[in-house]
């Protein structure tokens, strides 16, 4: 069964750039990621997807993927995003986080 997207890619160049997107998310890796509409989003990747086929809404066939986050701060614990919306992601290592961080002494 194939599923629809708001937007598939046929061009080699688009095809590329949704591959080397999902070459930088790590399999469980907290990431910083920026949206084509500049908005961002931290979580963590829950495992590095796939280009998949599917359809737009006139029938075209192409390539797109989509990635799931998990975010205990939604409600339901998980969101999934279209990788083509992805503009830039930046791997949140865990010394930077601020559990990572001593306690701070007076």
């Amino acid at each position: 069964m194939t599923q629809t997207a708001d937007r598939v890619y046929t061009d080699p160049a688009d095809i590329e750039r949704l591959r080397q997107l999902i070459g930088r998310l790590p399999d469980a890796g907290l990431v910083d990621i920026v949206l084509i509409d500049g908005s961002r989003q931290s979580a963590v990747v829950t495992v590095r997807p796939s280009l998949q086929t599917f359809l737009d809404s006139d029938g075209n066939e192409g390539i797109n993927a989509v990635v799931r986050l998990d975010d205990p701060e939604i409600a339901n614990g998980s969101r999934y995003l279209w990788i083509d919306e992805i503009l830039d992601i930046h791997p949140i290592h865990s010394d930077e986080r601020a559990f990572a961080e001593p306690p701070r002494r007076p």
